[in-house]
């Protein structure tokens, strides 16, 4: 019986010492997760607030990125400026930051009425100059771009963010990049774009009453400079229908320069980061979607 007693009595302390084994474990564990966790936390950086605002300048006119270019009529509107031209009565340019905070937000309703840009001293175009002109109002700043509120969506429809430009240029292959870029600002956080018409260039002919010019040739460049690589590129792309895969127009911004007349960018980088990233390109940094080439091609075949 005492042999039984005492086996009882060893059996019972395996088990407290089996308790006090997995406590200690438990509490081991957790304080090893617990420091992990708390370690991870000092590790990783996380993106403050202020990086997923809207840019909207308070002040406009402090913009760091606009272009230089001949056009003494610079509108800064809330969420682009742009450069009146007169004489051909459309921008020079227009340009913008497009973040990716701007595309996460839920798309406004779509504006339907274009209206004279009550910011031109010299007056903007009007609607009824494209009326039966054979050319649709193209814009410069895309409605998509735009579409985060109702007032950015509203002003991307005044007639100064507006070029004549031929319907399967216009929902083509322009629309196949605006959309690309779109993309490029979702991967990248942040893009600083610049768009227009080459009025330096050939004109097709004068529309409407205002005889605006209807340009042969439109520019878009773009810049990323959030992340750890610096990267621009730029296409000039023909005013009409092209089934063309548009990593074929890409250029370095350079050479739109060059093509335009303007200087890009020339307050936003140091002369040497800015000579580095205008003078080349490379189009594997950038991501074409197929699928958009695809669905022009087959839209425009006829």
């Amino acid at each position: 019986m005492a042999k039984l007693r005492r086996n009882h009595k060893q059996s019972g302390n395996v088990l407290s010492i089996a308790v006090i084994r997995v406590a200690a474990f438990v509490l081991i564990g957790g304080f090893a997760v617990f420091y992990i966790s708390e370690s991870l936390k000092k590790e990783i950086s996380f993106p403050s607030e202020s990086e997923y605002e809207i840019p909207a300048a308070t002040n406009p006119e402090e913009r760091f990125y606009i272009p230089i270019s001949p056009s003494k009529e610079i509108v800064n509107h809330k969420y682009y400026s742009l450069a009146y031209n007169e004489e051909h009565e459309q921008a020079e340019w227009v340009a913008y930051e497009l973040s990716k905070s701007q595309l996460l937000l839920p798309n406004v309703e779509r504006e339907t009425q274009f209206r004279p840009d009550p910011a031109v001293q010299t007056k903007s175009a009007l609607h009824r100059d494209y009326i039966n002109s054979g050319f649709t109002r193209g814009h410069l700043a895309p409605a998509g771009d735009m579409a985060f509120n109702e007032e950015a969506m509203t002003q991307s429809f005044f007639m100064s963010n507006i070029s004549p430009q031929l319907e399967s240029f216009n929902v083509g292959i322009w629309n196949e990049l605006e959309n690309d870029v779109r993309d490029w600002a979702f991967d990248n956080g942040r893009v600083y774009v610049v768009t227009g018409p080459v009025l330096n260039g050939p004109i097709l002919k004068k529309i409407g009453e205002n005889k605006v010019s209807v340009p042969k040739y439109f520019y878009k460049v773009i810049l990323e400079i959030q992340g750890k690589e610096k990267n621009g590129i730029g296409f000039i792309i023909e005013n009409d229908r092209s089934d063309i895969h548009l990593k074929e127009y890409a250029v370095s911004i350079d050479s739109v320069e060059n093509f335009t007349g303007y200087d890009f960018f020339p307050d936003l980088m140091i002369d040497e980061l800015e000579e580095e990233i205008e003078s080349k390109f490379d189009v594997s940094k950038w991501r074409f979607d197929p699928k958009r080439f695809e669905m022009r091609n087959e839209k425009w075949q006829h």
